[in-house]
């Protein structure tokens, strides 16, 4: 018993704290502080730990065919030295100017192997260069200069609302605005605004592919206003000639004038009522044919609709995003007889102009513009007008175009009274770009031949 009462109580917890080693007091410290946290990132390894601030994801920048789309610029800001724009219905139209003298004093310093001492008698009437689909003022830039000497004034290209460096106007079928500023209508009163421009009467309008329509639809608008016409692969459908079958028209004579035997048996009554059920039947498969027309018109109207409402949707927007992206840059080497010889010069040039912002809804617009004009009811296709085209035309194609084939541009011309065709060798759909010395040569001596002395005429005629 007494050992029992002499036994030592055990320490207090404050001794054994201190006693304790110094590798538990950690421990002994979480378990003071109560129950651990659950840790995010013990429980979902790679999580970030409460308190810790992350740096920004970085967000994917976008871009089309090599150009950052996150940095787009108003047209005006990516403008040329030598860029100037004309304002059009609130459309700011960016184009550029070549005037005849100012290349005479630099021909003085360096001659020009590509204009003869012929061009020398001027011809004296400006010409405006019309551009194609996707191109820009950039696809004329090697042969403005030549032309001015050529023609002996001043040459004009402008950029078509929803291409180049022509301001982008917000349309969405709006019926306040008086003119669609992508319509076929809009380019042709910029064409004739630019003659007016230049201070002249008339002038020579040389069109390029799908500016060759353009060209056209001006001479029909204001014959008076063009002097000739120059069309550089046109992208215009020239259908066949047709030929009619003289056989079957001489045999439906012959059957007309066939007279009728008096003396021949009056029509059975069979025979009467068989020819009046085939009449009937007549009547009616006219009457289903212009119900199936009228149906096919609604479904046709129907199906216009939803389409435009599809291209400016948003998927609108980024289907025309992906296709620049993915074929933008393979179709200007495909314009080429020759892809390797497409130079990143070339590249930035057709590509400039997605820098601009709002390009894709720009170009969206001109797709619908078209689209309604194809469906238009009272518009004659141009195809069908070309027999009525009297001023002078040059048409001019390269021999290996890819996009507009020759054949067609042969039809073009032979659709045309009178109108002169020439084909370049080795060439593409860009024979002002990828053969300039052979293309203003070509032009140089159409010009001449039209527009020259009668001596000169008389020996461009000998050559």
């Amino acid at each position: 018993m007494q050992m029992l009462l002499s036994h030592r109580p055990p320490p207090a917890a404050a001794h054994l704290r201190a006693a304790a080693p110094s590798w538990t007091q950690p421990l002994q410290a979480r378990r003071l502080a109560g129950p651990p946290q659950a840790s995010a990132s013990a429980e979902f390894p790679g999580s970030v730990p409460d308190g810790v601030q992350m740096p920004p994801r970085r967000r994917r920048r976008r871009s089309v065919a090599g150009i950052d789309q996150d940095e787009l610029l108003d047209p005006e800001a990516l403008a040329d030295p030598d860029s100037s724009f004309y304002e059009i219905n609130g459309v700011r139209l960016h184009h550029k100017v070549c005037s005849h003298e100012d290349e005479d004093s630099s021909s003085d310093q360096s001659s020009d192997a590509t204009v003869s001492a012929a061009t020398r008698s001027r011809i004296g009437l400006p010409v405006l260069l019309l551009h194609g689909f996707g191109a820009s003022v950039f696809s004329w830039s090697r042969v403005m200069g030549p032309l001015a000497r050529i023609a002996g004034a001043k040459v004009l290209a402008f950029d078509r609302p929803a291409f180049g460096l022509t301001s982008r106007a917000s349309w969405s079928g709006d019926d306040s605005k008086p003119l669609n500023p992508y319509s076929m209508a809009f380019s042709v009163m910029a064409t004739l605004a630019f003659i007016d421009y230049l201070s002249a009467e008339k002038a020579v309008l040389v069109g390029h592919s799908a500016g060759c329509l353009v060209a056209v639809d001006a001479y029909f608008e204001a014959p008076e206003r063009v002097a000739a016409l120059v069309l550089v692969a046109p992208a215009i459908f020239a259908p066949r000639k047709g030929v009619k079958d003289s056989t079957t028209g001489e045999q439906e004579g012959q059957k007309q004038n066939v007279p009728k035997d008096e003396s021949s048996p009056p029509l059975s009554l069979f025979a009467r009522i068989w020819g009046g059920f085939l009449k009937l039947c007549k009547h009616i498969a006219g009457l289903l044919s212009k119900m199936m027309m009228a149906i096919r018109d609604v479904f046709q109207s129907l199906y216009v609709k939803a389409l435009v409402a599809f291209l400016r949707s948003s998927f609108g927007a980024m289907l025309v995003r992906w296709v620049m992206d993915k074929f933008g840059i393979l179709g200007v080497r495909n314009a080429w007889y020759d892809p390797s010889k497409v130079t990143d010069h070339v590249i930035q040039g057709y590509t400039k102009p997605l820098k601009s912002r709002g390009w894709e809804t720009a170009l969206l617009e001109h797709t619908i513009s078209m689209i309604i004009d194809s469906q238009s009811a009272t518009r004659v296709p141009v195809s069908k007008r070309l027999s009525e085209i009297s001023c002078p035309v040059l048409v001019v194609t390269g021999d290996t175009d890819r996009i507009v084939p020759a054949w067609n541009a042969e039809r073009v011309a032979h659709a045309i009274s009178g109108a002169r065709f020439e084909v370049i060798k080795d060439c593409g759909h860009l024979p002002q770009e990828e053969r300039p010395e052979e293309f203003l040569s070509v032009v140089e001596r159409f010009l001449q031949t039209v527009f020259g002395s009668p001596n000169e005429q008389v020996f461009q005629a000998a050559v």
